[in-house]
């Protein structure tokens, strides 16, 4: 680029003003990426205690189902008869730009889709661990799909301060030194050009 530009002082401003953009928009990125480093390292501290619950959760919930299924037989029927949650929702929220989501369960089952006849205290262990299991489900789907859209934009703001830091900025650094360098260049020899003028005329009028 330094050897494609006319060396002007009009060109001089344009390029310093370019300079000085380019560095504050690496700054405006670089904060950019550390707040949305922070964000991401909280996620990823609530992930990380998320998916112990929801293990130990599981865990409880399929081993009170087993014995559930000795005390009662196979209650396939039950199963049966227990609907479809439909009451998940998504709404979104900014962090630097970036989308992150906000899932919310509105259950829209009810509390007991059984009679208490054809269940016992195990069974009611296992519908409740479930029925946690699923809220814990529904936490840890936020967090995760949250941590992976910021560690995609952080990804890209790296990507892109970088470019302005090791590529943008140096070339626009070099550019104002090859047009300062050609001013100062073309001042002396205007100054070297008067000079010689005044010699000249002196020694004519002498």
């Amino acid at each position: 680029m330094a050897n494609t530009v006319f060396p002007t002082k009009g060109n001089l401003i344009a390029v310093k003003k370019s300079l000085e953009l380019a560095k504050l928009g690496y700054d405006l990125l670089d904060r950019k990426r550390n707040i949305l480093i922070r964000e991401m390292m909280l996620l990823m501290e609530k992930a990380k205690a998320l998916h112990g619950e929801v293990e130990t959760t599981y865990q409880e919930a399929y081993l009170a189902l087993q014995r559930a299924n000795i005390t009662l037989g196979v209650i396939e029927d039950i199963a049966r008869a227990t609907s479809i949650e439909n009451g998940i929702h998504i709404a979104y929220r900014s962090v630097m730009g970036v989308d992150i989501p906000e899932v919310t369960l509105e259950s829209t089952t009810t509390d007991a889709q059984y009679g208490f006849y054809s269940a016992n205290s195990q069974f009611d262990l296992a519908y409740l661990s479930f029925n946690r299991a699923k809220r814990l489900t529904v936490i840890l789907a936020e967090v995760e799909n949250s941590v992976y859209r910021l560690a995609d934009a952080i990804k890209k703001t790296q990507r892109r301060a970088n470019a302005l830091k090791n590529i943008n900025i140096p070339r626009f650094e070099a550019t104002v030194k090859f047009i300062s360098d050609a001013l100062e260049e073309k001042e002396r020899e205007e100054f070297s050009r008067l000079k010689v003028i005044r010699y000249t005329k002196e020694k004519q009028s002498s």
